[in-house]
Parts: C-alpha cells; structure tokens; sequence
C-alpha cells in the first residue's frame, strides 16, 4: 500500500499543511467517518443474544469521541472518577456505564456507589471493601482466566504474571465474602489483553470464562473483555483483525453456554483501542535532519511526550511523509529513524524505516494514534500538549480539544 491517508481519503478534501498551520504542530487529526463506522461495528459483534459493547475509554477519553460512541449504541467502561465524570459529562446513563476500577480508595468506590454504577471489584480485598461500603449491594468481580494475550508483556492482562483479577483457585473467597456483606455478584469479567490480531486466544478465553460463570448462579452478564487489534502494519498490507470470521466463531460458544446455563445473560465485550486508533493521525513538522554514526534522523515536534507508546512498548507506527501538503510516494527509500524534541534518547517515533528522503519543512504524519495517544500525553519538558481537530463527515475541520499554552502549565502552582 502506498498510502492509507490517500486510500481513506483521511483528511476529507483538506490540505494537511493547511491545518498545521492553522492549528500548530504537532496535532492530533481525527476522521469523524472512521471512528463511526469502527464504534458501530464493535456495537454488532454478537446479535443472536442480548450484548452491549463497552467502550473502554482510558483509550480516549475524548469528550466529543464518548458521545459518537453513545450515537453509535456503544456503552462504556471507566477506570476512574475521572472517567466516570467524562461519561457523565457526555451523556451516558449510570446504567449504560461499568466502572472497572484496579486497588482503588474507599472514596472512589463510595462515588460509583452513590451514583448507582455497577462496579467490577479486581481482588478479594477490594470486595471485601466494597461490602464494607455498600451491604447488601450488588456488583461484579473480575476473574483471572489464566489465559492471556497480547504484543506486549505490559499490555497483557491476564494470566500468571500480572496484576489483574481473582484467581480461579481464590472463586470460593468471593462467595464467603458475598455472603458475609449479603452481597449480589451480578457479573463476571476478565480482560485478557490489548493489541491480538489472531482470534484464537480470545475465544479460549471466552470458554474458559464461561466454564468459570457455570459456578455463578443467576449472572445477569457476563463481559469478555476486549482487545481486538487493528494492522499497525498497514503501509506493508498487514491484513485487518478479522471481524466476521471471529463473529460466525463465537456464535456457537455462546450457544453451548446458553443451552447449558438455561438462560442468556447479557453479553459484553471491552474494545478499546478497536474504536479509535485507526481514526487519528499525529501530524508533525521536520524541524532538522542530521547523520550521526552513519544513521540518518529526522528530528521533528512529535516527543514522546505527544505519543508515548513507541518508547513505552516498542509499539511500531507508520509513518507518512508530506511535502507541501501532498504525500511523498514510497520510492527511492532510505534508512531514516525519526525522532522527537525531547531531551532523551529513547525520544524514537519509528527507528531504522524504509522512508522517502525527509526534508526540513516536511510534514511527518504519523498514523494509528486515536488509541492511547492524547491520552497518555504528557507535559515532560514543560512542553504543552497539542491539539486535537476533528474532520467531520462533511469535511468540515473544528477543534475538539484547543491546544495548551505555556500559561497553562503555571496554573497549578499557588
């Protein structure tokens, strides 16, 4: 694939240098059409049963984007009282939102608790608290299903080696503390991982949780998780997670359990990353190009201070080059690794790539960063953080997040 901004037609008719000046560089970019179109398919995974998608939004939290997600049928899970707020500020009804918090203050549950939300509890003592709070409530627990996936060990959330969830072997805990605080476990949930493009561990998973739920009486749902990948690969035709044959696969899993359990309850899944990463791209400038011990950089205003996850996970992105608004075609390629302006030397965008010759002035439009981009930003060397611009379906251009100034980083002092 040459191009995917060209392919998607990503910036709807719209000069990308035009909006780098306009708003500044760097800049989150978002593609109202595709993150439309990725919510409402997670919304359709399971049809036959009753089944809601929750949108995990530590992923983006975006206020703009939460409400697209609310139009599209999706619900969603929060991790904080942060994230509850946002919810509440978009829109959501307590009911279309699950807090899934992890070794939480009393005061945050009592918030969810006030507020009428259902709560997972990810350990015994966690339960133990929440019973304490609330007797005779009703919530969840999270399980550790002992099956795990993903691209990285610190996004695998699941399995022996993580921090996630009740063991299997600790299940006859949580009903002596249920029964303690007369409390009503009403779900079950697990999260096996982020980032897997082949759906066999997940549905492993699946039967492995429903296995477990067979030890729940009267579940009213029962959430699966999430993860679902998207090709990060795409400029070297990575294929797409596959949707359809992980639906036709599911169905009949789902029809054991049901014909075995004498009832359906609510399914869930938790796709996170799925509705948003393909719909953003950061676009940055080329500020200074250089040889160093026979390697080329390109040094440009994307630090990881902007997007993280190349140096936090080793994650890869591609990368596109804009000269005068146009994309430079994938030709005549060079060995160029592209890196920030921040002052360290794990400070890399994408290391040792195949690129069109990069010049000062040139556009680096860095692709697949709706997910767990902005919202792992941060202000390292007092630098502010971007903004983010929405491309509506029309191809209308407005800001959705303005960006921060250098006063806004004094604002906190007293």
């Amino acid at each position: 694939m040459n191009s995917f901004i060209e392919k998607v037609d990503f910036f709807k008719g719209n000069n990308p240098e035009d909006i780098a000046v306009r708003y500044g560089t760097p800049v989150y970019v978002y593609n109202e059409e595709i993150l439309r179109e990725r919510m409402h398919t997670v919304a359709q995974v399971v049809t036959k049963y009753p089944y809601t998608a929750n949108y995990s939004i530590k992923a983006n939290t975006n206020i703009h984007l939460l409400r697209m997600a609310l139009e599209e049928g999706d619900n969603c899970d929060a991790m904080s009282v942060g994230e509850l707020m946002m919810l509440e500020k978009a829109g959501f009804p307590v009911e279309r939102i699950f807090f899934v918090p992890n070794n939480v203050s009393a005061d945050e549950l009592q918030y969810a608790i006030d507020k009428g939300i259902m709560t997972s509890l990810d350990s015994l003592s966690q339960l133990e608290l929440f019973g304490q709070l609330n007797p005779g409530g009703k919530c969840a627990v999270r399980i550790n299903p002992g099956v795990g996936a993903g691209h990285h060990e610190k996004v695998v959330t699941a399995g022996k080696k993580t921090k996630f969830g009740v063991a299997e072997e600790d299940i006859d805990q949580i009903f002596e503390i249920s029964k303690k605080y007369h409390l009503t476990i009403a779900g079950i949930n697990q999260h096996i991982g982020s980032l897997f493009m082949d759906p066999e561990p997940y549905l492993k998973a699946v039967e492995n949780l429903l296995r477990i739920a067979m030890r729940f009486e009267n579940l009213e749902f029962i959430d699966f998780g999430g993860g679902y990948g998207i090709p990060y690969h795409k400029l070297d035709d990575e294929a797409e997670f596959p949707m359809e044959d992980f639906k036709k696969r599911l169905e009949p899993i789902l029809d054991a359990f049901v014909e075995k359990y004498g009832k359906a309850p609510l399914f869930k899944s938790e796709p996170g990353r799925y509705c948003v990463a393909e719909g953003s791209v950061i676009l940055g400038r080329v500020h200074a190009v250089k040889q160093n011990a026979g390697v080329k950089y390109a040094g440009t205003d994307i630090g990881m201070n902007v997007l993280v996850r190349p140096s936090m996970y080793d994650s890869w992105h591609d990368v596109e080059i804009l000269r005068n608004g146009k994309v430079v075609e994938r030709k005549e390629l060079q060995e160029i690794t592209v890196v920030g302006n921040i002052c360290e030397s794990g400070d890399i965008i994408a290391k040792n790539r195949q690129l069109p010759e990069m010049k000062v002035g040139d556009l680096a439009c860095v692709l697949d960063t709706g997910a767990y981009g902005y919202s792992m930003c941060s202000t390292y060397n007092s630098r502010p953080r971007p903004a983010e611009v929405l491309i509506g379906k029309d191809g209308s251009v407005k800001v959705i997040r303005r960006k921060e100034t250098l006063e806004d980083l004094f604002r906190y002092f007293e």
